[in-house]
């Protein structure tokens, strides 16, 4: 346990750590007072590093229609049973608007790989955000694009971009994918939006199927390496309209450990208290808080399609995770010592012990 202990105090000091030596500590995770004992540690550096305030996105589900098949999703294209929509550009700056009002100052739009968004008018709805909200930040989280096209999406205002890597380690991927998506390309479009200036956010899902510590290790290694601005991890959820509708859900224990590990090795990052959590254990989201996280994304969707964005089974989109709930928000946060923080929060990296 003192072994394990030291590895902790090393990474929240050098914010690295070996295969090895990650390894060790992931084997270890079932150790209750390991586990506190790296909440602990990297609640303080959340704490130091930010504040007791925690970030509000909102988040802006713009189209379940998505031409990809992954195994995991219950927007793959070979789901029939899937109620499709796409939002038109009203709908759309009709949530800004309604967010604008409600104190948000990011609005992260979010959809499958849709072709009925052309790239023209994504940048052309990118620009007429920043028009209207110039005090607010847009984040894109459409999928694997060119690079040339990212190039337009941040020429037209675009300030950050989510994508996930889901699992840096090849013959995982594999498995969670069909053959005509890679891993390498998958990384390509991550390190195009960092050279190109956005600010990137990458993560992987915790527990999915055949997932061994091994992989576990690879996301952190590559994470390590990548080093992203934003950072979002989650559970696995199966779905029952997907081939992986009968596999276990990731563990929400093993998660929350992973995200203290996360802010310990990047203690500027912006992490999210992802939906996935809350989902799995009704105060999943202030455990994610309380083990690092300070970001959270409320739903700013139109009511009449939130179900329909559902990417795993029982998916919450309401309550305290409805972006019209923000007063419920407050008041959970309060319970736990926070509260929600209405600026951009931009990633900065700045020094800290």
């Amino acid at each position: 346990m003192e072994t394990m202990k030291k590895l902790i105090d090393k990474l929240a000091q050098t914010r690295a750590l070996s295969r090895e030596e990650f390894k060790s500590l992931l084997l270890s995770s079932s150790d209750n007072a390991l586990r506190a004992y790296a909440a602990k540690r990297a609640g303080e550096k959340a704490v130091k590093r930010f504040g007791k305030g925690i970030y509000i996105r909102g988040l802006i589900e713009i189209s379940n229609i998505c031409k990809n098949d992954c195994y995991y999703c219950g927007l793959r294209r070979s789901n029939t049973k899937c109620r499709r929509y796409r939002l038109t550009e009203e709908e759309i700056l009709d949530c800004c608007r309604q967010g604008h009002g409600l104190g948000f100052r990011t609005f992260v739009l979010q959809g499958g790989e849709d072709g009925g968004f052309s790239d023209e008018s994504l940048c052309a709805l990118v620009k007429e955000i920043k028009k209207r909200y110039p005090d607010c930040a847009v984040t894109l989280s459409v999928g694997e694009r060119e690079r040339d096209v990212y190039q337009q999406f941040f020429d037209a205002g675009a300030d950050r971009y989510l994508l996930r890597h889901e699992t840096a380690d090849d013959e995982h991927y594999s498995k969670l994918h069909p053959a005509n998506l890679s891993l390498e390309k998958r990384k390509q479009c991550l390190y195009d939006l960092k050279e190109i200036g956005f600010q990137v956010g990458t993560g992987f899902l915790v527990g999915s199927p055949y997932q061994t510590i091994d992989n576990l290790c690879s996301d952190l290694l590559f994470i390590q390496e990548f080093r992203p601005q934003m950072i979002g991890i989650g559970p696995f959820i199966p779905h029952q309209d997907t081939p992986f509708k009968n596999e276990p859900a990731g563990s929400l224990v093993l998660t929350l450990f992973l995200l203290s590990l996360l802010r310990l090795g990047h203690p500027n990052s912006l992490i999210p208290a992802t939906t996935a959590v809350g989902t799995l254990c009704e105060d999943g989201r202030e455990q994610a808080i309380l083990a690092g996280a300070n970001v959270v994304m409320p739903n700013l969707s139109p009511s009449l399609h939130r179900k329909d964005y559902m990417l795993y089974d029982n998916k919450l989109s309401d309550g305290a995770e409805g972006a019209e709930a923000k007063d419920v928000l407050e008041a959970r946060l309060d319970k736990i010592g926070f509260h929600i923080v209405t600026d951009r929060g931009d990633f900065k990296a700045i020094e800290i012990e």
